[in-house]
């Protein structure tokens, strides 16, 4: 089994998170090379040391791993230009926020075999290289995708979990996509209503004036760039919808209550078991109890245990090890 760091990336695309990723992996001493079709970006990466060109083709020369890191929109397009640029043995992978739809691109020029999706889960309301910092993605948890070739997979949970210092949750392509509408995709939408409502309101101004914590953490992701929340949300369409449809559901009821003076404890004491678990988003109580083997269908055996909570923390020649 090949578990070996990858000896040059390209990372196509120098926004916020491609940015931090190239930042972090030229930090942890890895040949990193980025890329970008905005000459300013360029220019603005150069400055601080990184190396950094416009073309495709200059960026993925002598790569062994090509990181896509453009706009969901732009994934098509870029896809297929690298199909005429790309080594004959790199491996591909992207940091898109939805999965689906970049396995259809990249199978769609010939490249499905070379590709394990990725999605690290960190971020700010802010977009562009100037926002972009290595601390963003040091240690961050990341959602890694199957079907992948075994040793690709492998090689790209060495990068995460050795050189980057994150954990993995290795996930099919649908479940991560229905994960990702339920805790970022739908949460973005509702933050947009919550400013949308206050934009519209006669009392909009008093209100402003008078927000503070509650109003600031449930909109802080709508002051994200909107096209970028658009694209992600259209581009998951199929899972925000119906998730969406219950949101809206659960709020007419909460509605009809109200307006008739029934009860609303349901409502509010739904989620009580979630509640005791804790607020997500730390690894500081992962214990590593459950070794799987690189051996057989071992992706497959990843993706079955992560389903359930499970997350890769380190890998070995011979075996991942899993914590909960």
């Amino acid at each position: 089994m090949v578990t070996a760091p990858f000896a040059r990336v390209a990372v196509l695309g120098l926004g916020l998170v491609g940015g931090s990723l190239a930042r972090l992996l030229r930090e942890r001493g890895v040949d990193v090379v980025g890329q970008d079709v905005d000459g300013a970006t360029v220019a603005a990466a150069g400055a601080v040391g990184l190396r950094a060109t416009t073309s495709v083709a200059e960026a993925v020369d002598g790569a062994d791993l090509v990181v896509l890191a453009v706009p969901l929109r732009a994934m098509r397009a870029t896809a297929a230009e690298l199909a005429r640029s790309l080594g004959p043995d790199a491996t591909l992978t992207d940091v898109g926020s939805v999965k689906g739809p970049v396995r259809h691109a990249v199978e769609a020029v010939g490249l499905g075999e070379r590709y394990v999706g990725a999605h690290p889960m960190a971020g700010t309301e802010q977009s562009g290289f100037a926002a972009s910092t290595a601390d963003l993605l040091a240690g961050a948890p990341w959602a890694v995708t199957v079907p992948a070739a075994p040793d690709r997979l492998a090689r790209l949970l060495h990068l995460i979990t050795g050189t980057l210092g994150g954990t993995a949750a290795v996930l099919a392509d649908d479940v991560h996509d229905e994960a990702a509408a339920l805790i970022s995709h739908v949460p973005h939408v509702l933050a947009t209503q919550l400013l949308n409502a206050v934009a519209g309101a006669p009392v909009r101004d008093a209100a402003l004036g008078l927000a503070a914590g509650s109003f600031r953490d449930g909109t802080r992701v709508a002051y994200t760039d909107p096209g970028r929340t658009e694209a992600m949300v259209t581009e998951n369409a199929a899972w925000v919808a119906p998730a969406l449809r219950k949101a809206i559901r659960d709020l007419e009821s909460v509605v009809a209550a109200l307006e008739t003076n029934a009860p609303v404890h349901g409502f509010f004491q739904a989620a009580d078991a979630v509640r005791e678990l804790g607020r997500p988003g730390t690894r500081a109580d992962l214990v590593a109890a459950l070794p799987v083997a690189l051996e057989g269908d071992w992706p497959s055996r990843l993706a079955s245990e992560c389903a359930s909570g499970a997350v890769v923390v380190a890998l070995t020649p011979a075996e991942a090890l899993l914590a909960r």
